[in-house]
């Protein structure tokens, strides 16, 4: 391909589109995870955006390409994208804050291992939700939401058209606060048969002294926590497919907000 034929305008549209791409997809996991080097990463969304551009292209017009305005406009698309890619992540984030409670509960508080999707150390129940939640995203085909919405984002908000003094961001703070919540819902049942276990055995040890409570509570809560996650799976996974589904509406309803 000769560049010299390449239009500069077009060019310069390309880049904005593909700034509004590269946000929604760096919130996907695995894919675009801390672990995947940055020149699949770069090349990956440079591809994507290459398959979206005509069908985004029609979208962006009436763009001051000015050095100034248009270097605030790659800005704004890419915030845009972080902030549609950051309400998925905090469905993760609320698997691995129930994960690190459960964990802590447990006895495993000083049991971390590295967690490379997020490059820092995860308690060890923490990063097993962690994965299940990961698995479910790409078994459910959740990724391809982000694509479908870097589509439809340029119907309901046009380039240079994002209002950030509106009520999109108490609706993010909102959303992060159903983030505890929703880790509440994930380590509760363990919790609740922990506490049970703990009772139990506080009550033997006032009948038996000589029973040693303290060594005995250790394998038998790890017993019983594991027991009780893996009986729990199957809500986990329903609570996982009810926010995974919701993801759509909520991408909608942020991106109104802010047009």
């Amino acid at each position: 391909m000769d560049l010299q034929l390449l239009p500069v305008e077009q060019f310069q549209t390309f880049i904005v589109c593909t700034a509004r791409v590269a946000g929604f997809l760096s919130a996907i996991p695995v894919i675009f995870g801390a672990q995947t080097p940055a020149q699949i990463k770069a090349a990956l969304t440079v591809i994507i955006s290459l398959v979206l551009f005509p069908l985004l292209a029609p979208f962006i017009t009436q763009v001051d390409f000015r050095p100034a305005a248009f270097l605030l406009l790659i800005i704004n698309e890419t915030l845009l994208g972080l902030m549609i890619g950051l309400i998925a992540r905090f469905i993760f984030t609320s698997v691995e804050y129930g994960g690190t409670v459960i964990g802590y509960q447990m006895g495993f508080a000083a049991a971390n291992i590295f967690d490379p999707q997020n490059q820092r150390q995860t308690a060890l129940i923490s990063q097993f939700q962690n994965v299940f939640a990961i698995l479910l995203f790409l078994s459910l085909d959740i990724h391809h939401y982000f694509i479908k919405t870097a589509i439809h984002s340029y119907e309901v908000l046009p380039p240079g058209n994002l209002n950030f003094g509106g009520e999109a961001v108490p609706y993010l703070i909102e959303l992060s606060s159903r983030m505890f919540m929703l880790g509440a819902q994930f380590s509760i049942p363990v919790l609740v048969i922990l506490l049970l276990s703990g009772l139990i055995l506080g009550i033997l040890a006032r009948t038996f002294p000589q029973l040693n409570v303290f060594l005995l509570s250790f394998p038998l809560n790890i017993a019983i926590s594991f027991t009780v996650i893996g009986l729990t799976l199957g809500l986990v996974k329903i609570l996982l497919s009810r926010e995974f589904d919701m993801l759509p509406n909520r991408f909608f309803t942020l991106m109104q907000l802010l047009n």
